[in-house]
């Protein structure tokens, strides 16, 4: 399994190699249309006023229970915020509609990359930027994806879903990123002993060796919801935030735009 995934790897950053020397070629697959890769599938949306030749950026988003890729490219608080920030939209199609993200031997995350992979083959894109995104089981899946192969990734942005944070993570992003409704019960927001609220990170905070965390208050993208965010960013390595809500189990309107603006070091705007 660890020695597929590695090799899938090395034929994503090969790929993209290629497709960076020359134009486009998505084929009929683009939006609603699935792209076929094996026995199974996934959808890609390009940004707009995109020239054709720019490499992309790339947001791989792992839908949410009983959804599909197709719901994603056309979701607003995620297709839109890609589709205005020059990003690439990648949503692969999970097996019943579900992920296996409850332990490490998941072929998932074979999966994933296999679809990166062909993605690069068919767009140029930019390897350094890769950013991994899910919604509830896809937000678990995220979690999953970026703890076995996440040595590549940017910056994975989590919503309402997430690991045991006994985890033993094989490899990580280069930032975190988490948003989790307090009030949530789908997936329910994972106090930590006396009733922390900063354990939903408390896995990647461990990782990367952080010690100090930095209360940033309360912010709003829209005005009927308040987050409020704490920052690790004196880690051995790598950065990990964390934004809570009062509300329950949804995406945050703004959110991913929110987080693909300061990491692109854009002011942040809506939508």
């Amino acid at each position: 399994m660890i020695q597929s995934v590695i090799s899938v790897f090395v034929a994503f950053l090969w790929a993209s190699s290629v497709a960076a020397m020359g134009p486009w070629k998505s084929g009929n697959c683009h939006n609603q249309t699935a792209c076929e890769l094996g026995d199974r599938s996934y959808h890609v949306l390009e940004p707009d006023d995109w020239d054709g030749t720019t490499p992309l950026p790339v947001l791989l988003h792992f839908h949410g229970w009983a959804r599909q890729g197709d719901l994603v490219v056309r979701h607003e608080r995620i297709a839109g915020a890609s589709r205005s920030r020059g990003v690439l939209l990648v949503a692969p199609n999970g097996l019943g509609k579900s992920w296996n993200f409850w332990s490490s031997d998941t072929d998932d995350v074979a999966f994933a990359n296999a679809v990166l992979a062909d993605v690069a083959a068919r767009y140029p894109i930019d390897p350094s930027r890769v950013f991994v995104s899910g919604y509830s089981y896809g937000g678990a899946m995220a979690w999953r994806y970026v703890c076995e192969s996440g040595q590549h990734v940017a910056a994975l942005l989590a919503i309402s879903g997430t690991l045991r944070q006994s985890e033993n993570c094989a490899q990580a992003p280069r930032e975190v990123r988490h948003v989790h409704g307090l009030d949530d019960t789908v997936m329910d927001f994972p106090f930590g002993p006396s009733g922390d609220p900063t354990y939903p990170v408390s896995l990647w905070r461990q990782k990367y060796g952080c010690t100090t965390a930095s209360p940033l208050g309360d912010w709003s993208v829209v005005p009927f919801l308040t987050l409020s965010r704490i920052e690790w960013t004196g880690c051995a390595q790598g950065q990990v935030t964390l934004d809570t809500h009062p509300g329950g189990h949804f995406i945050p309107h703004g959110w991913i735009g929110w987080q693909l603006d300061e990491l692109a070091g854009r002011k942040p705007q809506y939508p």
